[in-house]
């Protein structure tokens, strides 16, 4: 009978813990989403261009592991964050 409501009967404090982790839960599925929401990938194009780069040296940079990338099929993607980390890790401070 796939359509049979059952009805259970449980302690106040056991429906108010399972409230509670089904919110906590939710909460931390919500966060993740943000996460990857508000996670900036930039095209290997972006890169070159940001980069001021030939594609042949955005190819070194890869072969040498320099910069982080992702890579699906023959797309690379590298993220804003990890592509500023290596700007401020080449930076030549003035005098």
């Amino acid at each position: 009978m796939e359509n049979e409501v059952r009805y259970y009967i449980v302690p106040s404090s056991m429906f108010d813990e399972l409230c509670s982790n089904v919110a906590d839960i939710r909460s931390k599925l919500m966060s993740k989403e943000n996460v990857v929401d508000s996670a900036e990938w930039l095209s290997s194009k972006d890169v070159r261009k940001i980069l001021g780069i030939s594609q042949k040296t955005w190819q070194t940079y890869r072969d040498e592991r320099r910069i982080p990338f992702s890579q699906f099929g023959r797309k690379i993607y590298v993220k804003k964050s990890d592509l500023n980390a290596f700007m401020e890790s080449n930076k030549i401070k003035g005098r």
